[in-house]
Protein backbone atom coordinates (compact mmCIF):
# COMPACT_ATOMS: atom_id res chain seq x y z
CA UNK A 1 0.00 0.00 0.00
CA UNK A 2 1.33 3.39 -1.29
CA UNK A 3 0.22 6.41 0.98
CA UNK A 4 0.88 10.06 0.48
CA UNK A 5 1.30 11.92 3.32
CA UNK A 6 0.60 15.92 3.27
CA UNK A 7 -0.29 18.73 5.63
CA UNK A 8 -1.18 22.42 6.52
CA UNK A 9 -2.31 23.88 3.55
CA UNK A 10 -3.84 26.68 4.23
CA UNK A 11 -6.09 27.35 1.72
CA UNK A 12 -6.68 30.94 1.19
CA UNK A 13 -3.93 32.23 3.20
CA UNK A 14 -2.87 35.81 2.06
CA UNK A 15 1.07 36.97 2.31
CA UNK A 16 0.56 40.42 3.67
CA UNK A 17 -2.98 40.95 2.01
CA UNK A 18 -1.43 39.47 -1.32
CA UNK A 19 -3.68 36.18 -2.77
CA UNK A 20 -1.61 32.60 -3.29
CA UNK A 21 -5.04 30.50 -4.10
CA UNK A 22 -3.24 30.86 -7.50
CA UNK A 23 -0.01 29.57 -6.13
CA UNK A 24 -2.20 26.91 -4.01
CA UNK A 25 -4.03 25.75 -7.01
CA UNK A 26 -0.75 25.21 -8.99
CA UNK A 27 0.45 22.77 -6.18
CA UNK A 28 -2.62 21.13 -5.57
CA UNK A 29 -1.87 20.19 -10.03
CA UNK A 30 1.37 19.27 -8.73
CA UNK A 31 -0.27 16.76 -5.91
CA UNK A 32 -2.45 15.35 -8.26
CA UNK A 33 0.43 14.28 -10.82
CA UNK A 34 2.72 13.12 -7.75
CA UNK A 35 -0.40 10.86 -6.94
CA UNK A 36 -0.69 9.80 -10.23
CA UNK A 37 2.85 8.88 -11.26
CA UNK A 38 3.43 7.19 -8.16
CA UNK A 39 0.45 5.18 -7.53
CA UNK A 40 -0.66 6.40 -4.47
CA UNK A 41 -3.44 4.57 -3.19
CA UNK A 42 -4.60 6.18 0.07
CA UNK A 43 -3.81 9.91 0.62
CA UNK A 44 -3.66 11.28 4.50
CA UNK A 45 -3.78 15.16 4.89
CA UNK A 46 -3.33 15.73 8.53
CA UNK A 47 -4.99 19.40 8.87
CA UNK A 48 -5.28 22.46 8.37
CA UNK A 49 -6.95 22.25 4.86
CA UNK A 50 -7.84 26.06 5.40
CA UNK A 51 -6.55 29.31 7.09
CA UNK A 52 -9.32 30.54 8.50
CA UNK A 53 -12.74 29.08 9.92
CA UNK A 54 -14.22 30.82 7.34
CA UNK A 55 -12.29 30.83 4.27
CA UNK A 56 -13.56 32.57 0.94
CA UNK A 57 -15.36 30.90 -1.28
CA UNK A 58 -12.39 30.06 -3.82
CA UNK A 59 -10.19 28.29 -1.50
CA UNK A 60 -13.69 25.94 -0.32
CA UNK A 61 -13.82 25.07 -4.06
CA UNK A 62 -10.54 24.76 -4.52
CA UNK A 63 -10.52 21.94 -1.83
CA UNK A 64 -13.13 20.13 -2.74
CA UNK A 65 -12.04 20.26 -6.73
CA UNK A 66 -8.85 18.93 -5.45
CA UNK A 67 -10.12 16.01 -3.34
CA UNK A 68 -12.82 15.20 -5.93
CA UNK A 69 -9.81 14.80 -8.32
CA UNK A 70 -7.08 13.23 -5.78
CA UNK A 71 -10.19 10.60 -5.32
CA UNK A 72 -10.54 9.48 -8.81
CA UNK A 73 -14.45 8.60 -8.33
CA UNK A 74 -13.26 6.26 -5.44
CA UNK A 75 -10.69 4.49 -7.28
CA UNK A 76 -8.31 6.47 -4.56
CA UNK A 77 -8.94 6.86 -0.59
CA UNK A 78 -8.84 10.22 0.89
CA UNK A 79 -8.56 10.79 4.45
CA UNK A 80 -8.74 14.24 5.54
CA UNK A 81 -8.58 15.43 9.46
CA UNK A 82 -9.28 19.19 10.51
CA UNK A 83 -6.50 20.89 12.06
CA UNK A 84 -6.33 24.04 14.46
CA UNK A 85 -7.03 26.74 11.73
CA UNK A 86 -10.16 24.58 10.19
CA UNK A 87 -14.08 24.74 11.94
CA UNK A 88 -14.62 21.10 12.35
CA UNK A 89 -18.25 21.05 11.36
CA UNK A 90 -17.68 23.06 8.45
CA UNK A 91 -14.73 20.71 7.42
CA UNK A 92 -17.22 17.53 7.80
CA UNK A 93 -20.22 18.97 6.60
CA UNK A 94 -20.14 17.16 3.08
CA UNK A 95 -18.93 14.16 4.61
CA UNK A 96 -22.94 12.30 3.45
CA UNK A 97 -21.77 13.15 -0.36
CA UNK A 98 -18.08 12.66 -0.11
CA UNK A 99 -17.93 9.53 1.95
CA UNK A 100 -19.40 7.76 -1.08
CA UNK A 101 -16.03 9.16 -3.42
CA UNK A 102 -13.27 7.44 -0.66
CA UNK A 103 -13.04 11.15 0.83
CA UNK A 104 -13.31 10.77 4.48
CA UNK A 105 -13.73 14.02 6.12
CA UNK A 106 -12.94 13.83 10.05
CA UNK A 107 -13.83 17.39 11.79
CA UNK A 108 -13.54 15.88 15.82
CA UNK A 109 -11.01 13.68 17.75
CA UNK A 110 -13.15 10.56 18.13
CA UNK A 111 -12.21 7.12 20.34
CA UNK A 112 -13.02 4.92 17.13
CA UNK A 113 -11.02 3.82 14.14
CA UNK A 114 -11.33 5.18 10.75
CA UNK A 115 -11.50 1.69 8.85
CA UNK A 116 -10.45 2.40 5.34
CA UNK A 117 -10.15 -0.25 2.22
CA UNK A 118 -8.33 -0.09 -0.30
CA UNK A 119 -9.43 -1.92 -3.39
CA UNK A 120 -6.30 -1.20 -5.46
CA UNK A 121 -4.12 -3.07 -2.77
CA UNK A 122 -6.30 -5.25 -1.80
CA UNK A 123 -5.57 -4.50 1.97
CA UNK A 124 -7.63 -2.54 4.52
CA UNK A 125 -6.08 0.60 6.23
CA UNK A 126 -6.82 1.29 9.75
CA UNK A 127 -6.08 5.12 10.98
CA UNK A 128 -5.85 6.33 14.50
CA UNK A 129 -7.05 9.74 13.25
CA UNK A 130 -6.92 12.76 15.94
CA UNK A 131 -8.42 15.45 14.63
CA UNK A 132 -7.24 18.53 16.22
CA UNK A 133 -7.69 17.77 19.84
CA UNK A 134 -8.17 21.00 21.76
CA UNK A 135 -8.89 20.66 25.37
CA UNK A 136 -12.16 21.20 24.91
CA UNK A 137 -12.93 18.74 21.92
CA UNK A 138 -10.57 16.15 23.96
CA UNK A 139 -12.56 16.22 26.88
CA UNK A 140 -15.66 15.38 25.25
CA UNK A 141 -13.99 12.17 23.64
CA UNK A 142 -12.66 11.04 26.90
CA UNK A 143 -15.79 11.55 28.72
CA UNK A 144 -17.44 8.55 26.72
CA UNK A 145 -15.70 5.72 27.82
CA UNK A 146 -13.21 7.00 30.54
CA UNK A 147 -13.03 8.02 34.00
CA UNK A 148 -13.44 11.11 35.57
CA UNK A 149 -9.40 10.98 36.76
CA UNK A 150 -8.35 11.10 33.25
CA UNK A 151 -10.23 14.21 32.68
CA UNK A 152 -8.23 16.15 35.59
CA UNK A 153 -4.68 14.54 33.83
CA UNK A 154 -2.47 17.05 32.04
CA UNK A 155 -2.98 17.05 28.14
CA UNK A 156 -0.12 14.87 27.32
CA UNK A 157 -1.18 12.30 29.01
CA UNK A 158 -4.76 12.02 28.08
CA UNK A 159 -3.52 12.18 24.45
CA UNK A 160 -1.69 9.12 25.18
CA UNK A 161 -4.35 7.06 27.02
CA UNK A 162 -6.62 8.32 23.97
CA UNK A 163 -4.22 6.87 21.53
CA UNK A 164 -3.61 3.70 23.32
CA UNK A 165 -7.35 2.75 23.46
CA UNK A 166 -7.10 3.68 19.60
CA UNK A 167 -4.15 1.15 18.96
CA UNK A 168 -5.31 -1.49 20.95
CA UNK A 169 -8.71 -1.84 18.13
CA UNK A 170 -5.28 -2.07 15.19
CA UNK A 171 -5.25 -5.57 13.32
CA UNK A 172 -2.21 -7.44 12.17
CA UNK A 173 -3.72 -7.93 9.10
CA UNK A 174 -4.26 -4.91 8.58
CA UNK A 175 -1.86 -1.41 7.82
CA UNK A 176 -2.34 0.30 10.91
CA UNK A 177 -1.26 4.14 10.89
CA UNK A 178 -2.28 7.33 13.05
CA UNK A 179 -2.84 11.02 12.12
CA UNK A 180 -3.07 13.86 14.00
CA UNK A 181 -2.46 17.88 14.43
CA UNK A 182 -0.30 18.22 17.32
CA UNK A 183 2.89 20.00 18.40
CA UNK A 184 5.38 17.17 19.30
CA UNK A 185 8.06 18.64 21.45
CA UNK A 186 11.43 19.29 19.89
CA UNK A 187 9.66 19.97 16.49
CA UNK A 188 11.26 22.89 14.70
CA UNK A 189 8.50 25.55 14.42
CA UNK A 190 8.71 28.65 11.81
CA UNK A 191 7.12 32.09 12.18
CA UNK A 192 3.92 30.99 10.33
CA UNK A 193 2.02 28.70 12.38
CA UNK A 194 -0.06 29.98 15.14
CA UNK A 195 0.48 28.45 18.48
CA UNK A 196 -1.65 25.51 19.65
CA UNK A 197 -0.13 25.00 23.29
CA UNK A 198 0.12 27.56 25.66
CA UNK A 199 2.98 27.21 27.64
CA UNK A 200 3.46 23.86 27.03
CA UNK A 201 0.17 22.55 28.03
CA UNK A 202 -0.75 21.74 24.47
CA UNK A 203 2.87 20.18 23.88
CA UNK A 204 2.72 16.30 23.72
CA UNK A 205 5.60 13.75 23.94
CA UNK A 206 7.38 11.74 21.33
CA UNK A 207 6.97 9.03 23.45
CA UNK A 208 3.10 9.03 23.50
CA UNK A 209 2.41 8.71 19.96
CA UNK A 210 1.16 5.13 19.44
CA UNK A 211 4.44 2.32 18.25
CA UNK A 212 1.71 0.15 17.42
CA UNK A 213 1.42 2.36 14.43
CA UNK A 214 3.80 2.05 11.50
CA UNK A 215 3.83 5.22 11.00
CA UNK A 216 2.40 8.52 11.93
CA UNK A 217 1.17 11.28 9.73
CA UNK A 218 1.48 14.82 11.75
CA UNK A 219 0.62 18.22 10.82
CA UNK A 220 1.11 21.37 12.39
CA UNK A 221 4.49 22.16 11.80
CA UNK A 222 5.42 23.89 8.64
CA UNK A 223 9.08 22.52 7.92
CA UNK A 224 9.34 18.81 6.79
CA UNK A 225 11.01 16.95 9.72
CA UNK A 226 10.63 13.66 11.29
CA UNK A 227 10.47 13.15 14.87
CA UNK A 228 13.89 11.10 16.29
CA UNK A 229 12.27 10.47 19.74
CA UNK A 230 8.95 8.86 18.38
CA UNK A 231 8.70 4.85 18.68
CA UNK A 232 8.07 4.94 15.57
CA UNK A 233 8.22 6.40 12.06
CA UNK A 234 6.80 10.04 13.11
CA UNK A 235 7.03 12.81 10.53
CA UNK A 236 5.74 16.30 9.63
CA UNK A 237 5.00 16.73 5.85
CA UNK A 238 5.50 20.52 6.40
CA UNK A 239 3.99 23.05 4.46
CA UNK A 240 3.93 22.88 0.64
CA UNK A 241 4.19 26.34 -0.08
CA UNK A 242 6.35 29.00 2.39
CA UNK A 243 4.21 31.16 4.03
CA UNK A 244 6.36 33.38 6.42
CA UNK A 245 10.32 34.57 5.37
CA UNK A 246 11.56 32.46 8.39
CA UNK A 247 10.34 29.77 6.08
CA UNK A 248 13.10 31.31 3.12
CA UNK A 249 15.38 28.39 1.91
CA UNK A 250 13.46 25.61 3.06
CA UNK A 251 12.73 22.69 0.76
CA UNK A 252 9.34 21.46 0.74
CA UNK A 253 7.96 18.12 0.14
CA UNK A 254 5.44 15.40 0.36
CA UNK A 255 6.10 12.23 2.29
CA UNK A 256 5.12 8.79 0.23
CA UNK A 257 4.70 5.79 2.53
CA UNK A 258 5.14 2.05 1.52
CA UNK A 259 3.34 0.04 3.93
CA UNK A 260 2.40 -3.72 4.77
CA UNK A 261 0.29 -5.36 7.37
CA UNK A 262 2.41 -6.37 9.76
CA UNK A 263 5.95 -4.67 8.56
CA UNK A 264 7.86 -2.17 9.31
CA UNK A 265 7.00 0.86 6.77
CA UNK A 266 9.13 2.92 4.62
CA UNK A 267 9.15 6.71 3.74
CA UNK A 268 10.90 8.93 1.00
CA UNK A 269 10.50 12.55 0.73
CA UNK A 270 9.05 14.01 -2.65
CA UNK A 271 9.91 17.74 -3.53
CA UNK A 272 7.69 20.51 -4.45
CA UNK A 273 8.64 22.79 -7.47
CA UNK A 274 5.44 24.51 -7.24
CA UNK A 275 4.53 28.48 -5.33
CA UNK A 276 6.77 31.53 -5.15
CA UNK A 277 9.73 30.76 -2.64
CA UNK A 278 10.02 33.65 -0.22
CA UNK A 279 13.71 35.44 -0.34
CA UNK A 280 15.75 37.55 1.61
CA UNK A 281 17.48 40.64 0.06
CA UNK A 282 19.84 42.45 2.27
CA UNK A 283 21.23 45.48 0.34
CA UNK A 284 24.36 46.84 2.34
CA UNK A 285 25.56 49.38 -0.81
CA UNK A 286 22.49 50.84 -0.74
CA UNK A 287 19.33 51.40 -3.69
CA UNK A 288 22.14 51.41 -6.32
CA UNK A 289 22.88 47.25 -5.32
CA UNK A 290 19.13 46.64 -5.33
CA UNK A 291 18.47 47.99 -9.10
CA UNK A 292 21.90 46.49 -10.19
CA UNK A 293 20.02 42.71 -8.58
CA UNK A 294 16.41 43.82 -10.58
CA UNK A 295 18.29 44.47 -14.18
CA UNK A 296 20.08 40.89 -13.36
CA UNK A 297 16.35 40.34 -12.99
CA UNK A 298 17.00 37.94 -9.79
CA UNK A 299 14.68 36.19 -7.93
CA UNK A 300 12.15 37.27 -11.06
CA UNK A 301 9.13 35.15 -9.63
CA UNK A 302 9.77 35.30 -5.83
CA UNK A 303 8.27 36.81 -2.67
CA UNK A 304 10.91 39.17 -1.46
CA UNK A 305 11.78 40.83 1.91
CA UNK A 306 14.11 43.19 1.22
CA UNK A 307 16.94 45.12 3.89
CA UNK A 308 18.24 48.26 2.16
CA UNK A 309 21.19 49.93 3.91
CA UNK A 310 20.88 53.85 3.56
CA UNK A 311 22.49 57.02 4.31
CA UNK A 312 19.43 59.05 4.00
CA UNK A 313 15.32 58.59 4.33
CA UNK A 314 13.72 56.26 1.26
CA UNK A 315 11.41 58.96 -0.17
CA UNK A 316 7.77 57.11 -1.78
CA UNK A 317 8.50 57.67 -4.80
CA UNK A 318 11.80 55.05 -4.39
CA UNK A 319 9.50 52.68 -2.81
CA UNK A 320 7.26 53.36 -6.20
CA UNK A 321 10.02 52.85 -8.16
CA UNK A 322 10.68 49.88 -6.37
CA UNK A 323 7.37 48.00 -6.30
CA UNK A 324 6.72 49.01 -9.89
CA UNK A 325 10.21 47.34 -11.18
CA UNK A 326 9.74 44.14 -9.06
CA UNK A 327 6.09 42.84 -8.14
CA UNK A 328 7.27 40.56 -5.38
CA UNK A 329 8.60 43.08 -3.41
CA UNK A 330 6.69 42.24 0.34
CA UNK A 331 8.74 44.55 2.88
CA UNK A 332 11.16 47.05 1.66
CA UNK A 333 12.74 47.64 5.80
CA UNK A 334 15.49 50.55 5.42
CA UNK A 335 18.46 50.42 7.57
CA UNK A 336 20.73 53.50 8.19
CA UNK A 337 24.57 52.72 8.20
CA UNK A 338 24.72 55.15 11.30
CA UNK A 339 22.06 53.15 13.58
CA UNK A 340 23.80 50.46 12.34
CA UNK A 341 27.38 51.42 13.73
CA UNK A 342 26.17 52.17 16.79
CA UNK A 343 24.24 48.91 16.81
CA UNK A 344 27.49 46.99 16.32
CA UNK A 345 29.51 48.57 18.79
CA UNK A 346 26.53 48.00 21.54
CA UNK A 347 27.07 44.52 20.17
CA UNK A 348 30.66 44.74 20.54
CA UNK A 349 30.69 46.15 23.99
CA UNK A 350 28.52 43.36 25.11
CA UNK A 351 31.59 40.52 23.66
CA UNK A 352 34.16 39.29 26.58
CA UNK A 353 37.18 40.04 26.15
CA UNK A 354 38.35 36.30 24.97
CA UNK A 355 35.11 36.81 22.03
CA UNK A 356 36.92 40.10 21.44
CA UNK A 357 40.53 38.72 20.64
CA UNK A 358 38.79 35.55 18.81
CA UNK A 359 37.26 37.48 16.26
CA UNK A 360 40.36 40.33 16.01
CA UNK A 361 42.29 37.13 15.75
CA UNK A 362 39.91 35.83 12.20
CA UNK A 363 40.35 39.21 10.83
CA UNK A 364 43.96 39.01 11.18
CA UNK A 365 44.48 35.99 9.56
CA UNK A 366 41.51 35.94 7.12
CA UNK A 367 39.11 33.20 9.06
CA UNK A 368 41.57 31.23 11.03
CA UNK A 369 40.77 30.43 15.01
CA UNK A 370 43.47 30.30 17.49
CA UNK A 371 44.45 27.22 19.43
CA UNK A 372 43.35 26.94 23.15
CA UNK A 373 47.07 27.82 24.06
CA UNK A 374 47.01 31.23 21.99
CA UNK A 375 43.62 31.81 23.73
CA UNK A 376 45.29 30.80 26.86
CA UNK A 377 48.33 33.07 26.91
CA UNK A 378 46.40 36.33 25.54
CA UNK A 379 44.34 35.97 28.58
CA UNK A 380 47.16 36.19 30.75
CA UNK A 381 48.98 39.07 29.33
CA UNK A 382 45.97 40.65 29.15
CA UNK A 383 45.66 40.06 32.88
CA UNK A 384 48.94 41.08 33.66
CA UNK A 385 48.67 44.46 32.14
CA UNK A 386 45.35 44.91 33.84
CA UNK A 387 47.48 43.89 36.93
CA UNK A 388 50.29 46.91 35.72
CA UNK A 389 47.59 49.72 35.20
CA UNK A 390 45.75 49.21 38.48
CA UNK A 391 49.23 49.34 40.23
Amino acid sequence: MRILHTADWHLGKTLEGRSRLDEQAEFLDELYRIVKDEQIDVVVMAGDAFDTVNPPARAEQLFYESLSALSDKGKRQVVVISGNHDHPDRLSAASPLTNERGIHLIGYPTSDLIRVDVPSSSERLLIAALAYPSEARLNEVLAETFDEKLLRDHYNQKIQQLFHHLSNQFQPDAVNIATSHIYVAGGSQTDSERPIEVGGAYTVAAESLPEEACYVALGHLHRPQTIKRAKTIARYSGSPLAYSFSESGYAKSVTIVDAKPNEKASWQEVFLSSGKPLVKWKATEGLSQVHKWIDEKRDLHAWIDLEVHLTDQLSIEDIHQLRNQHSGFVHIRPKFRELQQIEDQKKQDQLSIEERFVKFYERQTGGGLPDENTVKLFLELANETQEEEAT
